[in-house]
């Protein structure tokens, strides 16, 4: 039985016609940033993102399976500098609440990168230790960091990565207590 329906218009026809402007077509081209670039946090923060993809990039070159993010690199030094340190003081020296930490230590101790210890006469309390791995594999993490660290830093002088240093200590102290 015939319909009385239009015939199907065909593919061509349709991409021939304009596209209707929509809120995504207006948006394409190059985004406007407005004073974007001009604030202190948002400079720090696409530098952050920068630096911790180029540190994600290095280490997985270098390790593998067995790399470790920024803020693990971060643990790994402060527990091999203050070997017995608990979780509270190594949160505090991370700037990081205690409850933030746990997942990054399980994750770190299920890796065998530290140890959990008991802390004789204070059974909720643990004390922190690198663990086998751990010690095998900080010599390698270090010296990849230091090669991620000299490459982000190619384009500054011994003098402006100093002055860069403590700009940024200045900002955090700042931010800390305003």
């Amino acid at each position: 039985m015939p319909t009385s329906r239009k015939p199907t218009q065909t593919l061509s026809k349709i991409a021939a016609r304009p596209a209707p402007k929509t809120a995504a077509k207006l948006a394409r081209g190059p985004a406007q940033y407005d004073l974007l670039p001009d604030l202190i946090g948002y400079g720090l923060r696409r530098a952050q993102l920068a630096v911790f993809q180029h540190f994600a990039r290095s280490m997985g070159q270098a390790m593998g399976a067995d790399r470790i993010s920024p803020g693990e690199f971060g643990v790994l030094v402060l527990i091999d500098a203050n070997p017995n340190i608990n979780q509270t003081a190594l949160a505090e020296a991370v700037g990081a609440d205690r409850s933030t930490m746990v997942p990054i230590l399980d994750r770190l101790e299920r890796r065998g990168l530290i140890e959990r210890r008991p802390v004789p006469g204070d059974r909720r309390a643990h004390a922190l230790a690198l663990g086998e791995v751990g010690r095998k594999r900080m010599d390698e993490f270090r010296a990849t960091v230091r090669q991620h660290e000299q490459r982000i830093g190619e384009g500054l002088s011994a003098a402006e990565r100093a002055t860069l240093l403590d700009l940024l200590r200045r900002l955090r102290k700042a931010a800390e207590t305003a």
